[in-house]
């Protein structure tokens, strides 16, 4: 039988999840996590895999379409700043 090791945060986010009555036991909660992982990984596998390269496709068939890189940073750093404000 496979054990793990969780932290309190882990151990108290199945707690509550059990206490909701969604989940009989923490083994369901932890399989229910897993299926979220592994249909994530396939997605992001897909998304690499088809969309990534139609998306290389389109912009070498027209620049136009594409956003400069100092702009997509300028923005990165906005969003940033953004954040740091917030917090």
């Amino acid at each position: 039988m496979t054990s793990i090791a969780l932290s309190d945060h882990y151990e108290r986010f199945i707690k509550k999840q059990l206490e909701s009555g969604r989940y009989n036991n923490a083994s369901e909660v932890v399989r229910a996590g897993l299926r979220m992982l592994e249909d994530f990984e396939e997605a992001r596998e897909n998304w690499l895999r088809k969309e990534v390269p139609d998306r290389l496709a389109e912009l070498q068939e027209n620049p136009a379409i594409g956003i400069p890189a100092d702009k997509v940073f300028a923005n990165l750093e906005a969003r940033g700043r953004s954040k740091r404000i917030k917090s």
